[in-house]
């Protein structure tokens, strides 16, 4: 709580700053804020939805069942995949980790999750075979999902 307040009031020393330094510059740095917001919204509200429904179709004993502690590498085998398979901005990933954290899921999988999420694209492989080739699509790919589990180990050893 602290820190949020510490973090607020250097935004808003900045900002002051700013406005002090050139009005037009931070006016036109708050519009550009403002027009990344509008465009991150909807992906946002879409993840708070989905977050909703998780938790309200999922009780806290089946997502602990699922991907809790004491799923074991099941758990974090279907973390993995799920994070593989999923398309979702970081920003939006970890608000999302944080729920399921707080209804039962574990550190060792929500590792899994959260960097295969950022590191395996199932979804882009189409994309980047045009660009990048299959080899090295696969390689990438391969190599984002050994990290992974890496991750979940190390996740799993420190925070266990």
């Amino acid at each position: 709580m602290v820190m949020t307040i510490v973090f607020y009031g250097l935004a808003a020393l900045g900002l002051i700053i700013s406005l002090v330094k050139s009005k037009e510059k931070t006016k036109m740095a708050l519009k550009k804020a403002w027009k990344a917001f509008e465009n991150i919204l909807p992906q946002f509200l879409g993840i708070i939805l989905l977050i909703g429904v998780i938790l309200s179709v999922l009780s806290p004993q089946q997502i602990s069942q699922l991907i809790g502690e004491d799923s074991g590498w099941i758990g974090v085998i279907i973390a993995t995949v799920i994070g593989s398979i999923t398309l979702i901005p970081g920003f939006l990933a970890f608000p999302l980790a944080a729920a399921l954290l707080e209804n039962g899921a574990g550190y060792m999988q929500i590792g899994a999750f959260i960097s295969s999420l950022m590191m395996v694209g199932i979804v882009t492989m189409p994309v980047e075979f045009r660009y990048f080739g299959k080899k090295a699509t696969f390689l990438r790919n391969g190599m984002g999902l050994i990290f992974s589990i890496l991750v979940a180990i190390v996740m799993g050893g420190i925070l266990s």
